[in-house]
């Protein structure tokens, strides 16, 4: 038995206890709604928190849908306008850019409102989708500036969508109710993947179509995040105790309003970042899973470039077709990647939570990339290789997810508004350099299939000793 204890504009666990998944019963917990008793059955959900996680989990399913149906238009533009080689390079460029970008970022949300970050943020990204269209469809070859684009995208609109996630729960509830969460996060993105072969081979849409239906799914995502900050924060809420006594002035409430609409505070990301060991750790890890992550994609899409030759032919005449056919081709294999990563969130991601902790989660992915690449060293290929990345990525957009994102509930919130964009943005991007620098020797010298995979066992084996750190700093902050 434990007294719930008030919000504060630094998220506390609710329990002092080595378990991630604390199960117990606040003193005059109300009774569950209906919805909040068939929500227990996938995660600890408690009374009063149902109706947020799931306005939360549609929020993110719309976000990740969106997201996921441009990913295929993407690698139907680069691939097809430029090379697997070409598509490595750009994604060191985006690191280039973020490097101006993020402490441009830093200084504009200092003394911003959450709300007011997240809907203006939402509002450019959606206005830039729309020029992107209109430009594709007038003749433009923009493979490459959409590709950068879409790094950048990708990382910050999704990144702050944790970020206020993580600034709305406690450490403890943040444990319980990110994996139903994330449940939305990964059914959006199977549903947005899924649709893209049918919409491109059935119905003729190219990729600038895609992009339309993605800015209007991005301006119903904001509108999504702004009804729930004012859910969670902005109305009269009644705590347990002041039910009880009729009153309907919860201090709770007063102080989660009072949270909302406070300024973000002044300090630098990287500042933050490389005066924390914990968070330095973090960023460290998020450099070493994305060039794992990049390089084996490498692997694959240059297997899936020389198949659309196969298939389609060679020429400029055929480019438009090769699009579509490499836009279909990328889309069902996301679609089975976010599939299967959807079933590892509703049924494993609450149980790895609960039975291992953040500390243990943080060691799954690894352990399963190092059989994976192994693996893809001695049988390298195509087939093998794509249900290698199914199976890695799978794992990362679900059961990784859920702890990367969990990993900074126990921190400030600075570091989740601004340390953790950068963590996301930069340094994620930092693995993408590395990894073009490692395709550059690659290519010079002739490397083939099983050179990058050695490679790739080689980084996960420090990846493994990374988390070993993390786990030690977060057992400091948490214990």
């Amino acid at each position: 038995m434990a007294a719930s204890e008030p919000r504060t504009l630094v998220s506390h666990p609710e329990l002092a206890s080595h378990k991630s998944f604390p199960s117990f019963r606040t003193i005059g917990e109300a009774p569950k709604s209906r919805l909040e008793r068939v929500l227990s059955v996938f995660a600890d959900v408690r009374a009063g928190e149902g109706l947020g996680a799931i306005l939360l989990a549609i929020n993110v399913f719309v976000l990740l849908a969106a997201y996921n149906l441009l990913k295929p238009a993407r690698d139907g533009l680069i691939l097809a306008e430029g090379s697997a080689e070409l598509k490595s390079y750009s994604a060191a460029a985006q690191a280039v850019l973020l490097m101006a970008v993020v402490p441009l970022y830093g200084w504009m949300v200092s003394g911003v409102s959450r709300a007011r970050l997240i809907g203006l943020s939402g509002l450019f990204f959606a206005a830039n989708l729309f020029i992107f269209a209109v430009a594709g469809r007038a003749g433009a070859r923009e493979g490459i500036a959409f590709y950068i684009w879409m790094g950048i995208f990708n990382v910050f609109v999704i990144s702050q969508f944790w970020a206020f996630a993580n600034d709305l729960y406690t450490e403890g509830q943040g444990r319980r109710l990110f994996p139903l969460i994330g449940v939305g996060a990964s059914l959006g993105a199977w549903v947005g993947a899924a649709t893209v072969e049918p919409l491109v081979a059935g119905l003729g849409y190219t990729p600038y179509t895609l992009m339309i239906i993605g800015a209007v799914a991005l301006l119903g995502a904001v509108g999504l995040t702004l009804v729930v900050n004012r859910r969670e924060s902005g109305l009269p809420r009644r705590s347990a105790e002041g039910a009880r006594a009729g009153r309907h002035d919860d201090p709770l409430a007063r102080e989660s309003a009072q949270i909302a609409s406070a300024p973000i505070g002044k300090q630098g990301a990287f500042e933050l970042i490389f005066k924390d060991r914990y968070l330095f750790w973090i960023a460290i890890l998020m450099v070493l899973l994305n060039v794992v992550n990049t390089t084996g994609g490498y692997l694959l899409d240059r297997l899936v470039a020389h198949e659309a030759i196969v298939q389609v032919g060679a020429g400029d005449a055929l480019e438009l077709s090769r699009k579509q056919f490499i836009t279909a081709y990328s889309g069902s294999i996301i679609a089975t990647v976010n599939l299967v990563g959807f079933l590892l969130q509703l049924f494993v991601a609450s149980r790895v939570m609960k039975f291992m902790g953040v500390r243990g989660g943080l060691f799954i992915l690894p352990l399963l990339a190092l059989v994976n690449y192994s693996v893809i060293a001695v049988a390298p290929i195509l087939a093998i290789v794509r249900i290698g990345k199914i199976l890695e990525n799978a794992t990362d957009y679900s059961i990784q997810n859920t702890v990367r994102q969990a990993l900074w509930l126990p921190t400030s919130r600075e570091a989740k508004y601004k340390a953790k964009a950068a963590v996301d943005t930069f340094f994620m991007r930092m693995g993408d350099v590395l990894s073009a620098g490692f395709v550059r020797i690659g290519a010079t010298i002739s490397a083939g299939t099983p050179a990058f995979a050695w490679l790739n066992v080689g980084l996960t084996a420090v990846w493994l000793a990374v988390a070993g750190q993390i786990a030690k700093e977060h057992r400091k902050k948490t214990v």
